[in-house]
């Protein structure tokens, strides 16, 4: 299988808070109105990206990796899936309040990865705000009481955000989009995710979108803001202003590009590449691959040097 820049079609998700910046601003196409969520990076029966370039093209990228091999998302992976799941998320609501198990709690419950997740914060409306951890007196004791008496959001931490800001986001942590954000998010590749509260808003159905209370107080873990930059910063990269997070999960790099950046993706790891702004191209040998804002490429493992040409482009770069 040859190896290329592939440039990725995303799986597009309709969500009672989505909005529609995805559509107007970053070449996002849905036969729906709210468009919550585009799955960039994505091998999942609920999610696949198709390759729109090359000699792959057609292929979705699960049938690539099977064909190619797990050298292609980096030497020595066997595990049995594709480890991250990389999205824009347009949130004109707020979402539900929410916690993801770990590993351990998800495979043994789920059947599927935990989620450590970051977001990179690419739009946010003025006094736009995230739920971010809980209150520092946070007791099981305290959560039962609130769930009991519906006052949940009393014991949230709330903190304001802003273009180019980064959470990081470990299993155990509470955590909520607010409305007027859109985010990109890298995280493990996993859809388990525990809600605590919605606001008590209906979904498409009219009803009350599922709640998952018990699940959650078994997996909630009230970590501390060194606790979280620990977790963050735990992997062996060395930390540059460029380094948005290393742990055992993930790498992810911000580039901001005004002319040329060479990158590589080593035999060690896959690199995908998603443009939150910006137009250019990436240079790979003799040939050359358009993008433009918003656009995804997967740059299969031992590709090795690629170039990024722009005068104005912002990368996302993540790597397993």
């Amino acid at each position: 299988m040859n190896l290329y820049p592939m440039k990725l079609a995303p799986a597009v998700k309709e969500i009672i808070w989505g909005g529609d910046k995805l559509k107007a601003s970053y070449h996002k196409s849905a036969p729906f109105d709210k468009l919550a969520e585009s799955w960039e990076l994505t091998v999942r029966p609920d999610g696949m990206n198709v390759i729109e370039n090359g000699e792959y093209t057609g292929m979705t990228l699960g049938e690539y990796i099977e064909k190619a091999g797990n050298a292609v998302i980096g030497e020595g992976y066997d595990a049995d899936r594709f480890p991250l799941l990389i999205k824009f998320i347009d949130a004109r609501d707020r979402l539900s309040i929410q916690v993801h198990p770990s590993d351990d709690y998800a495979l043994a419950n789920e059947n599927e990865f935990g989620k450590t997740e970051m977001w990179y914060i690419v739009e946010a409306d003025e006094g736009a705000e995230l739920v971010f951890g809980l209150s520092g007196d946070y007791t099981k004791e305290a959560f039962d009481k609130a769930i009991a008496e519906g006052t949940v959001e009393t014991l949230l931490h709330r903190v304001k955000v802003h273009a180019g800001e980064v959470y990081f986001i470990p299993s155990g942590l509470v955590h909520a989009i607010g409305a007027g954000i859109l985010i990109c998010e890298i995280q493990q590749n996993s859809n388990v995710t525990y809600r605590v509260y919605d606001y008590n808003r209906p979904g498409k159905d009219g009803k009350p979108r599922e709640l998952h209370v018990a699940k959650a107080r078994e997996v909630i873990v009230n970590h501390s803001p060194a606790d979280i930059e620990a977790l963050r910063f735990s992997g062996k990269a060395a930390r540059t202003p460029e380094l948005l997070a290393s742990c055992d999960k993930f790498t992810v790099h911000k580039y901001d590009i005004a002319g040329e950046r060479s990158l590589t993706a080593s035999a060690d790891s896959f690199l995908s590449l998603t443009f939150t702004d910006g137009e250019g191209e990436i240079h790979y040998g003799d040939e050359k691959y358009a993008f433009v804002k918003g656009d995804t490429y997967f740059i299969p493992a031992g590709c090795g040097k690629i170039t990024v040409a722009s005068d104005n482009a912002v990368c996302i770069a993540a790597q397993r």
